[in-house]
């Protein structure tokens, strides 16, 4: 069966394709056929492919246009959604997906929205229903700043599991940059990054992301 998760939040800039493509990419270095379809005008995703060494593990790119075209035996398949979506192209995403991340950016605004959104899908009937799962991740986030706590503690209250804090690096930026993963950086380099990761591979791979 293949495997779906979507990367979403209502609001822009929250960081979905960096979520995204460090999911696709650590799951393509574990020897899976993934499939990355970027269904953001931005096209960041793609972007992102675009500037991958033909060297590294291959992932395949797609869009609304191109979806149909995915090759069956695809092992992943990870959806980096548009900003602002709701209503019935809410729902058409969310049937796409088994497992659902929302990424969470360290502002007022940002949580003010996700509040919004959030208490959205947690009625949204897919959820309800338990066809698909939802977990959180605070992105971009500074240790120790007051408005890093002010995060956790939303997100930790949120009654659906917050999976961990992914912090404001510069690794992300060249990672961007070469069409790369953290997984595939340097290990030295990325060390604290991996460790901040390994609760969002373990969700993934538990029974507790699948509907």
């Amino acid at each position: 069966m293949t495997r779906t998760i979507l990367i979403i939040n209502s609001k822009g800039g929250s960081g979905k394709t960096t979520i995204a493509t460090n999911i696709a990419s650590y799951f393509s270095n574990e020897g899976k056929s993934v499939a990355l379809i970027d269904l953001d005008p931005q096209q960041s995703s793609a972007d992102w492919v675009k500037a991958r060494s033909s060297a590294k593990k291959p992932i395949g790119i797609y869009n609304a246009l191109n979806y149909g075209k995915i090759k069956r035996n695809t092992d992943v398949k990870v959806f980096d959604a548009p900003a602002g979506i709701a209503g019935k192209d809410l729902t058409k995403v969310l049937t796409l997906a088994q497992s659902v991340i929302v990424p969470v950016l360290p502002s007022p605004i940002d949580m003010k929205a996700a509040s919004k959104f959030i208490e959205a899908l947690k009625k949204h009937p897919r959820i309800v229903n338990k066809k698909a799962k939802i977990a959180l991740v605070a992105n971009k986030g500074r240790d120790f700043t007051n408005i890093y706590w002010e995060l956790d503690d939303f997100l930790s209250k949120q009654k659906i599991p917050f999976l961990t804090m992914i912090r404001d690096s510069q690794n992300y930026i060249k990672a961007a940059s070469r069409g790369v993963g953290i997984f595939e950086m340097g290990p030295a380099m990325t060390d604290i990054d991996r460790e901040l990761w390994e609760p969002v591979i373990k969700w993934l791979k538990s029974k507790r992301s699948m509907p």
